[in-house]
Order: structure tokens, then sequence, then C-alpha cells
């Protein structure tokens, strides 16, 4: 199991910017595919972003899409989740994940840490 721990949330103004960094706790970190999930105030947590073993190939939800960038350093063992735009509706638990699996329709990863606070509001 992958041990996650997530940094960098925060408050922010609409329109802001803020970056969250994972680092994860293994030998194989480009064994994993990482990924962010979230979870807004009485909402269902959902997919934000995720990328491959090498970060060749990414995917976000709609709802970000040209606005957030994951990318990840497989020599620090660290994936970043950089939000540029951000909206009030971006407000949520911020979950870092790792998984072996290419992500698909419905992923579910397997390790996740503990979650990092984004709040957007003015």
């Amino acid at each position: 199991q992958v041990q996650l721990v997530e940094s960098g949330g925060g408050l922010v103004q609409p329109g802001g910017s803020l970056r969250l960094s994972c680092a994860a706790s293994t030998d194989n970190f480009s064994n994993y595919c990482m990924g962010w999930f979230r979870r807004a105030p009485g909402k269902e947590r959902e997919f934000v972003a995720a990328l491959s073993w090498s970060g060749g190939s990414t995917f976000y939800a709609d709802s970000v899409k040209g606005r957030f960038t994951i990318s990840r350093d497989n020599t620090k063992n660290t994936v970043y989740l950089q939000m540029n735009s951000l909206k009030p509706e971006d407000t949520a638990v911020y979950y870092c994940t790792a998984d072996p699996r290419l992500p698909r329709s419905g992923w579910i990863p397997r390790d996740w840490g503990q979650g990092t606070q984004v709040t957007v509001s003015s």
C-alpha cells in the first residue's frame, strides 16, 4: 500500500490559483497511476484528474479541463495539481490517489490520502 500525504490547500479568492502536492511513500512510484478526486460539502466524491505511470497520458473531468493541470515528478515521488481560474464550486476536500491500473471509466483507485481542504471564496 502506498502512503499519500497531500499539501498545498488553503483559502483563495475566485480567479486565483493554488498548487496541490502529494508525496508518495513507495519504492516504485513510477509503477502507479496517480490521480486527484474531490468531495464538496453535501456532494458525492468526484474524479478531478489523473495521469499514467510516466505522465504521458492525462485525464481530466470536464469541469476542470483547461483550468487544472496534473503532473508528476518520478524523481521526487510527487504528483501535483496546478489549479488556475478557481471558482467557488471548486471548494472541496481534495484527495490524492494511487493505483497500478490505468484510469478508466468508473476508476476507483486503491490508495487514498487523507485530503487537503481547498476553499474558494471572496
